[in-house]
């Protein structure tokens, strides 16, 4: 019987897998490499405006928010084609749900974008 690894280890090793997929989704999906590009500029805008530590609490977690369910979104597709690698209907409506919370995390993003910029804009 071998040994079972501590809980220490299995945490450590549990975070390099959680790394590995953060880096695989931003090196493999297009969609992300967007909202990663899109989170740099709103992040830079957020230090060109000065905006407040509120602001940064909700513009961090909108876009925590929509790259996570990206995430989540791009896993259910794998799971989906792996599944069922032929046109599905119900794969197909499965697939379309799991990208209509990327759309939908995505437009109150943006809401929360114009909430804050739009003001310090003009």
């Amino acid at each position: 019987m071998s040994k079972k690894e501590s809980f220490f280890v299995n945490r450590i090793k549990s975070v390099g897998f959680a790394f590995k997929g953060a880096f695989l989704l931003l090196k493999t999906e297009a969609s992300i490499k967007i909202q990663f590009v899109i989170a740099i500029v709103v992040t830079a805008a957020g230090f060109y405006y000065n905006i407040s530590s509120q602001e940064w609490i909700v513009q961090i977690l909108a876009i925590g928010l929509v790259m996570s369910i990206e995430g989540m979104n791009t896993a259910i597709e794998e799971i989906a084609n792996f599944i069922h690698p032929e046109r599905h209907n119900k794969i197909g409506l499965i697939k379309d749900i799991a990208a209509g919370a990327v759309f939908i995390a995505s437009i109150f993003a943006v809401i929360i974008g114009f909430i804050i910029y739009l003001p310090k804009a003009f």
